[in-house]
């Protein structure tokens, strides 16, 4: 059983005062900083008091303040280095505008692989090869995402559709069941229709998936599994690099452990593509 901060916080979330909340939110943020923070300390900087940390410290079943402490020390030990992290930050402020992005889109990913579960990515997995049918739910900005995840899954799995919104939201779903996988995609601004969608899937019974940003993202209430991805840029567009490479390791880890199911649908696709000249070769075709 998974009984980290992160795991705890995503399952007491949604019935956490908002104080409570405030600090959870602190601590998933900053917790290389929080780690040393004595309760009182870790208070006066979020702006409650220290007997609200302790009492959010047993809510979320720890003995109290020092056990949880002990969790963020023990994340912070398995990060990458915050020298490296603030080093980037530094250069990037020095730097014209495609560093300064790039930089950020490092520093995305360098904080998702710190942060996402093997455990957690390995379940979504095999809930996606299980699946009777899987249903994408990705929409606005992240409807690229999820596009791209229903185009390769589908090529290896036939079984794949996308809820899009373009026709009425929720008829998409009326067939979603106890043997089908949705899987949510959203990051801050969150859709509300992608939030609704998935919770509608888990009350139908169906396995549920959310890809986002944070275990405390509206999505992560509805989701079986959740898969988080950060997405922070400093300027008016989201910075989708982790999460579509969280995507391509969901579709590669499929398509390795269905091997036989992804060669043969390469194999005829490959076909297909020769048929009806679908590339261009260079050859005059």
């Amino acid at each position: 059983m998974d009984t980290s901060l992160r795991k705890r916080i995503q399952n007491h979330y949604q019935k956490m005062s908002s104080n409570h909340k405030l600090i959870a939110g602190y601590l998933l943020e900053n917790y290389d900083q929080a780690a040393f923070m004595t309760a009182q300390q870790l208070g006066e900087t979020i702006g409650v008091s220290e007997s609200t940390v302790i009492r959010f410290a047993t809510t979320l079943g720890y003995d109290g303040y020092p056990q949880l402490q002990k969790d963020l020390q023990y994340m912070v030990k398995n990060k990458i280095s915050t020298v490296e992290r603030l080093q980037l930050s530094l250069e990037s402020k020095q730097r014209n505008i495609l560093e300064r992005v790039f930089n950020t889109d490092i520093n995305n990913i360098r904080r998702t692989m710190e942060e996402i579960s093997p455990q957690e990515f390995k379940k979504a997995v095999n809930e996606i090869i299980r699946a009777r049918n899987i249903y994408i739910i990705s929409l606005r900005s992240a409807t690229s995402l999820g596009q791209f995840l229903h185009f390769y899954l589908n090529l290896i799995l036939k079984n794949c559709r996308i809820v899009s919104g373009m026709s009425v939201f929720f008829e998409e779903l009326v067939a979603i069941g106890p043997e089908d996988l949705a899987i949510g995609i959203s990051f801050p601004r969150y859709s509300r229709q992608t939030v609704e969608g998935l919770k509608y899937a888990k009350e139908k019974g169906a396995r549920t998936l959310a890809i986002t940003d944070s275990v405390t993202s509206p999505l992560a209430e509805y989701a079986h599994y959740v898969l988080t991805a950060h997405s922070a840029m400093t300027s008016f567009i989201d910075s989708f690099v982790a999460p579509l490479s969280v995507i391509n390791a969901l579709i590669i880890a499929v398509g390795t452990q269905e091997s036989e199911k992804t060669a043969q649908a390469l194999s005829r696709l490959e076909e297909i593509w020769d048929t009806f000249k679908i590339y261009y070769t260079g050859n005059g075709d």
